[in-house]
């Protein structure tokens, strides 16, 4: 079993969640202006993207420039990685390979706790995203978890690159917005 057989109900029975539709939960920041590079990155990438419909041209033309811009504003004191293995406890289920992963490390060569954020790109439809995204979320909980250092809140989110949906994972309860 990996992560995109989750869907939110069964996320939800396996790992005994609760789900709340929530508004706006992430801190209120100020605005930041984008780079000329993620300015020029999104006006070739963005148009090209949508026309083809692909997942894959939508991550890497879209979401990628976005969270490759994410590290430069944190001055590289996180890892970005992208379809990297995050295979955490198979037993469960939580095995496969994330879209996009960031760790408050900054170490660049393997995954490394605490993970903070998970991306699941889709190229249309965000629903069946949730679930691969929230068992993502409960594995990265278990990795910070087993590595000693649990941190209270996990940040997802299911994006096409044009529509975006974001989770928090706080101990059992998942947000959505």
């Amino acid at each position: 079993m990996s992560y995109s057989d989750f869907s939110l109900s069964k996320v939800k029975r396996d790992f005994n969640l609760t789900t709340v539709e929530s508004g706006r939960f992430l801190p209120e920041t100020q605005s930041i202006e984008p780079s000329i590079y993620l300015k020029e990155a999104l006006s070739e990438g963005l148009p090209l993207a949508i026309a083809t419909s692909s997942e894959k041209a939508r991550s890497e033309l879209i979401i990628s420039p976005i969270l490759v811009e994410v590290r430069k504003i944190l001055e590289r004191k996180v890892s970005f990685f992208s379809g990297e293995d995050f295979t955490v406890a198979s037993d469960l289920g939580l095995s496969g390979v994330c879209d996009f992963l960031i760790s408050r490390s900054p170490e660049q060569i393997f995954i490394e706790a605490p993970v903070i954020v998970i991306l699941e790109a889709k190229k249309g439809d965000l629903k069946p995203g949730l679930g691969q995204c929230a068992a993502e979320m409960i594995a990265a909980q278990k990795f910070n978890e087993t590595n000693n250092i649990p941190i209270t809140t996990i940040y997802g989110s299911v994006s096409s690159g044009t529509a975006w949906r974001f989770l928090k994972l706080e101990e059992q309860i998942l947000s959505i917005n």
